[in-house]
């Protein structure tokens, strides 16, 4: 094992434990205060395309209490077809029964969306550095999906709790694309500022 390897499992252990730190109903109203028209910084519209949530597995901050505040918009969640890669497929907010190539519920039933058919990703994170950097789970899916040309110009924010905003640089593969902003318990940044 490479010495960069170990040093993201540690990394990876050291936010997972950071990541308790948490308070999802703060994350919630940032979310709100970036998505919806009503507050002054209302960036997207749910006309302009679907929105990209996640389906959130343990310790990452939980966006379905949202769903009802969303009832306007498209949605969009992402499905892991395993070593094929990922995708994102329509979702109308309704209880899944599909669970995508990682175990994890998805709308498999659903064919995957284009680009042009998205306006906003938010990403769950281990952490993200100042640079926008992201630390995930180490599978690589969102790094394959936004190294596509039709993906990078995309917007994608990483959400995940103040604790895990890494002042440190982290590791970062040649592949790795910096993600557009981050939504953590103190608000936006940088780019959602």
């Amino acid at each position: 094992m490479s010495a960069d390897a170990r040093s993201k499992q540690d990394l990876r252990r050291h936010y997972r434990a950071l990541r308790q730190q948490r308070n999802d109903e703060t994350i919630r109203s940032w979310v709100l205060e970036l998505l919806l028209p009503s507050s002054g910084k209302g960036r997207f519209r749910p006309e302009a395309g679907r929105l990209g949530l996640y389906w959130p597995l343990p310790g990452e901050p939980d966006l379905m209490p949202l769903l009802p505040t969303l009832r306007g918009w498209k949605l969009a969640l992402p499905c892991s077809e395993g070593q094929g890669g990922l995708s994102y497929r329509a979702w109308d907010g309704r209880p899944l029964e599909g669970r995508d190539g990682c175990g994890i519920p998805a709308p498999v039933d659903q064919p995957p969306l284009e680009p042009p058919q998205l306006q906003l990703l938010l990403v769950p994170a281990l952490a993200v550095d100042q640079r926008g950097m992201r630390l995930g789970y180490g599978g690589g899916d969102y790094d394959r999906l936004r190294a596509k040309p039709q993906w990078a110009d995309l917007p994608a924010w990483v959400v995940l709790p103040q604790a895990c905003l890494s002042h440190a640089l982290l590791p970062r593969e040649p592949w790795d694309l910096p993600f557009s902003g981050w939504i953590t318990e103190e608000g936006p940044g940088p780019n959602g500022q």
